[in-house]
């Protein structure tokens, strides 16, 4: 272990706390095995900047997120957008910054501000705290060349990130208001490497301009324009103890829902998510509180959104289950079906919806029935973001573009809005979204979608998986004969080469594996496709869904004891 190095790090570090932490780590470390390996992670390389910027648990060391790491990326990224801009002395770089409510992230924001103004750029500062579509939104609305959200999503609370957008002279038209790709991800990481320890980067104390606290107004607006609720329904709403209620609970009163439920407990921001095992709303128990209220308040919709409020979940009371949550590719179809059926033939012809190549494939066929162009693209709203001429977007992991006018990205509060507006034009005609789904399997049949991950210690077992995978594929799935095999890997007219392997069989049901992004896991996405009548009766389809399930629970067997179980 490098102890000269530790020691540099620790004399640079601006966090007295971080410091003094790794100073008892490291006289630990001399003594007790299991502080030695600790410390040796913590200092294994630097915390990776990707596409998806920053995230890493918060403590110090150059492997965790803390103000040092943070400082030093901000470094990177300016220095990356001056020499991206030519003309950045008449015209500065400008730069937006937000965080969420997270531990540290209002520090690590002022921090980022403090280095980007000290470089000479034009900082603007949101409030404290925001939700993520927020700052997507500002992006675009202030015309800024970059913007910086610190948040970690629905990690968990020891947790926190850093994420890039990039606009203005940064980007394309097209472009602005991403979240970045390659290679502005490779170029801006190699910045960051160069950049010197954290104690010798400029950092101003002042300069940078605040927003005023009612910017939020605006955005708050436009997502809460348009068409007045066609029925009176009763919401319940939560936040998951992060930001979305500040916005969520006003916008829903400016578009005419007066009749919404905060789940109490969980409505205003506790970054240690007291109430929840795991921040994320389709984690088992997340939104019990949700549930328990909407049942005991006759409501009509339980909308929740994870803490940085970029994703959507919704539950609905399923005359064949019960009170439940939507599967993400449920919520998925039923918004596109929402704007397909609200799209005159002329406009269809200019309008394209997309998803990621995970997510289900019945989105492709609502929008082949309108006349509306479809495209696939990998998975994340980095790359969804950028089709021209996109008007919806979505993927399965509750994801939603559907104001891609204001935010080039999953947006879970204009969803809500969305969403509860759809609830009320179908209670007018006595219907729910459980009666929109029915309808789409009888036009296009009955798509059902589940997954299944497996996580590893070793992460060596990842590629050994994969590799297996490819060289001893299934030659049956759920009773059905493997009828097709596709190496993303190898890329192709539709997409670019992407780690994972897709598997269709003769019943048309299909499995995409893939190794995790984010996570040291391997994720398959399931889906079963079964042929329904266009006269097809409740009970008729009640018994279809069911059998389907069946055939997916079976499905999801099969592919466990071929990837992970196979002897």
């Amino acid at each position: 272990m490098d102890y000269l190095k530790i020691a540099d790090w620790i004399a640079a570090d601006p966090d007295a706390t971080t410091a003094a932490e790794l100073s008892v780590l490291v006289e630990a470390a001399k003594t007790d095995q299991s502080a030695a390996a600790e410390l040796a992670d913590r200092f294994a390389g630097n915390l990776q900047f990707g596409t998806a910027g920053l995230r890493g648990k918060m403590a110090g060391g150059s492997n965790r997120m803390n103000r040092a790491v943070v400082i030093r990326a901000a470094a990177g990224l300016i220095s990356y957008l001056k020499a991206l801009i030519q003309d950045t002395t008449t015209h500065p770089v400008r730069v937006v910054i937000g965080n969420d409510a997270r531990h540290n992230s209002r520090q690590f924001a002022l921090d980022s501000a403090a280095v980007i103004t000290a470089a000479g750029a034009h900082t603007l500062l949101l409030p404290d705290p925001v939700p993520t579509p927020l700052l997507a939104y500002a992006v675009r609305h202030l015309e800024a060349d970059a913007g910086v959200m610190v948040t970690a999503s629905h990690n968990p609370a020891q947790d926190n990130g850093y994420k890039v957008y990039l606009g203005g002279r940064a980007v394309s038209p097209a472009e602005c208001g991403a979240q970045i790709v390659p290679p502005h991800d490779a170029a801006i990481a190699a910045q960051i490497e160069r950049a010197d320890p954290a104690a010798e980067i400029p950092r101003a104390e002042n300069g940078w301009e605040d927003l005023a606290s009612d910017f939020a107004t605006e955005y708050i607006q436009a997502i809460s324009t348009g068409e007045l609720p066609a029925a009176p329904i009763r919401i319940v709403h939560t936040a998951m103890h992060g930001v979305g209620s500040q916005i969520a609970l006003p916008a829903m009163q400016l578009a005419g829902f007066t009749d919404v439920i905060p789940v109490a407990a969980q409505r205003d921001p506790d970054p240690d998510f007291p109430t929840v095992s795991f921040p994320n709303p389709e984690e088992p128990g997340a939104i019990d509180l949700a549930l328990a209220l909407a049942k005991s308040n006759n409501a009509d919709v339980v909308l929740a959104n994870d803490p940085d409020a970029d994703r959507l979940a919704v539950a609905v009371n399923d005359p064949r289950s019960g009170w439940r949550m939507l599967h993400g590719d449920e919520l998925g179809a039923v918004l596109g079906a929402a704007i397909a059926a609200r799209t005159s033939a002329a406009e269809a012809s200019h309008m394209v919806f997309v998803n990621s190549v995970v997510s289900s494939r019945l989105l492709s066929k609502i929008a082949a029935a309108r006349g509306i162009r479809h495209e696939t693209t990998l998975t994340g709203f980095k790359w969804m973001s950028r089709v021209a001429d996109m008007v919806y977007a979505y993927e399965e992991a509750i994801g939603y573009c559907v104001r891609p006018d204001l935010v080039r990205d999953k947006d879970g509060l204009a969803a809500a809005v969305q969403i509860a507006r759809l609830v009320a034009r179908l209670k007018a005609e006595n219907r729910s979204l459980i009666d929109l789904l029915d309808d789409l399997a009888r036009q296009h049949g009955l798509y059902l979608t589940s997954q299944l991950s497996v996580r590893f210690d070793d992460l060596t077992q990842i590629p050994q998986t994969m590799a297996r995978l490819r060289s001893q594929p299934p030659q049956s799935l759920a009773g059905a004969r493997v009828d097709k095999i596709v190496d993303l890997s190898q890329g192709s007219a539709a997409l670019p080469p992407t780690d994972g392997i897709l598997i269709t069989t003769k019943r048309d049901d299909q499995v995409i594996v893939r190794p995790s992004g984010t996570e040291p896991k391997v994720k398959c996405y399931l889906e079963v496709v079964t042929p329904v009548t266009p006269d097809a009766t409740f009970y008729e389809l009640t018994n279809l869904r069911a059998d389907a399930k069946q055939r997916l629970e079976q499905l999801k067997s099969d592919v466990d004891k071929a990837l992970f179980n196979p002897d």
